[in-house]
């Protein structure tokens, strides 16, 4: 929900950066912008994606990074699932919608201005061009409306100098066969735009205008630099529910949905490498810098990864025994609902046994993990729980080397590759018979309940 705090802080943001930039600040116009940005930043499926979010990435900037990340991420069409009323004004003129998909407007449907051409040429696009959600979409569109709103406040070097900075947050692109590097692909861009729009820049000056968007890009994913795993993976599960809407529907979220959001996330950090997560353009940042960034973003993911393939192992046995019961069950049907405040819950947890001799962690990446899964990410989600009483139970029984023997099983199954029978058999019998030992005392506590 948008808050009045926000509303001026943004607003605060906004003239104090573009005072500093010697743009004309005219505080009405700017408290519309800035409501536009805030009512649009708290929609209702925005979890990670908020005003916190823009205003972290804006901090120790300059003006133009300030301006930047407070509209960096203001289109996020998946999360939003489409284009609000309000913000849709300003790109309308640009895109039009054709079988699901945004495409740029062809002349002479297209109504070409300054603004737009400029933008359309910092992010390398064509008249004609579908846009991808992954592949630069809501930064392009972002991007425009920054343009467009801060038309006739800015000058349009500056202008230029945000939209740069903007193209610069599309995130996890590697380099092209040929070795150039999103940063060089920018600079090039930049410097066609200095001579179309007689900007007078000199080489030095477009390549701190990159140096520039790199910081911007880098503070947009500091998160994977945590040099807390729990951190980490507390924003990770922020992230989770703005592409998986079905988990704010907190106790009937089903086994398979679930599953799927796990599935994907687990998919994505396999998918990451450090190096496509933080850039590095000339000696933006320092040597030093950049190394210890990748450095603590490997371990992240690596801790990232184990935690979520064990996991979604865990969640794979209740999906194949749920599939006993039905094909759309809850899984606070299998496992509890989750804790209410003022309102004591029974849990599946209750009724797994302690381990007397848990296998032990192999390495410092296994240690933390099973501390995760045992006691929890340090902040609580809408959604979920903090720990994860059937993963740790797991893990404690069989080590996490069998753990990822299940899980390339779990995914045979996810595929339909294997039938549910097959992975239940597939598993340890006493660790199987216990949870399904579990889940029978879960529901002869709800059948004791209702005959009371």
């Amino acid at each position: 929900m948008a808050t009045a705090t926000d509303k001026q802080k943004c607003l605060n943001c906004l003239a104090s950066a573009i005072a500093d930039l010697g743009g004309h600040v005219d505080k009405e116009q700017l408290e519309k912008i800035s409501n536009l940005i805030i009512q649009t930043m708290t929609g209702p499926w925005r979890s990670f994606h908020t005003p916190n979010h823009i205003f972290e990435v804006g901090e120790g900037g300059d003006a133009i990074e300030i301006i930047s990340a407070i509209f960096h991420d203001l289109v996020y069409v998946q999360v939003d699932q489409g284009i609000s009323v309000n913000i849709s004004r300003f790109i309308s003129p640009y895109v039009k919608e054709d079988r699901e998909q945004l495409v740029i407007l062809t002349p002479p449907e297209l109504q070409e201005d300054v603004i737009f051409n400029m933008v359309l040429m910092l992010f390398g696009f064509q008249h004609g061009q579908a846009l991808m959600p992954m592949s630069g979409q809501n930064e392009f569109l972002s991007a425009i409306i920054a343009a467009k709103a801060l038309d006739k406040i800015l000058s349009l070097p500056h202008l230029t100098e945000i939209a740069a900075c903007i193209e610069a947050t599309i995130p996890f692109r590697a380099p092209l066969n040929s070795g150039l590097t999103p940063s060089d692909l920018l600079f090039g861009r930049l410097v066609n735009a200095n001579e179309t729009f007689n900007f007078g820049w000199d080489d030095q000056k477009i390549a701190e205008v990159v140096m520039r968007a790199v910081r911007l890009s880098n503070r947009d994913v500091e998160n994977f630099a945590s040099p807390n795993s729990s951190r980490f993976l507390n924003n990770t599960w922020n992230l989770i529910p703005e592409t998986n809407h079905d988990l704010r529907n907190v106790n009937s979220y089903s086994v398979h949905g679930y599953r799927v959001s796990i599935q994907k996330m687990e998919g994505f950090m396999n998918f990451l490498s450090p190096e496509i997560v933080f850039r590095r353009y000339r000696n933006e940042p320092d040597e030093k810098t950049y190394y210890k960034l990748l450095a603590q973003t490997k371990q992240n993911l690596e801790v990232a990864r184990l935690y979520l393939g064990t996991k979604l192992t865990s969640i794979a046995i209740l999906e194949a025994l749920s599939f006993r019961i039905g094909r759309d069950i809850s899984l606070s049907m299998m496992m509890g609902e989750l804790p209410i405040e003022d309102m004591a819950v029974i849990g599946l947890e209750r009724f797994l046994p302690e381990i007397a001799e848990p296998c032990q962690p192999t390495t410092a990446i296994e240690a933390e993990v099973l501390e995760l899964l045992d006691k929890g990410r340090t902040v609580d989600s809408s959604y979920d729980v903090k720990n994860s009483p059937v993963a740790t139970f797991m893990v404690k029984s069989i080590g996490f080397l069998e753990m990822q023997r299940m899980l390339k099983l779990s995914k045979e199954f996810f595929k339909g590759g294997m039938t549910a029978e097959e992975l239940i058999d597939s598993c340890d019998p006493h660790v199987m018979s216990t949870i399904k030992g579990a889940v029978f005392n879960l529901f002869d506590s709800r059948k004791s309940a209702l005959c009371r």
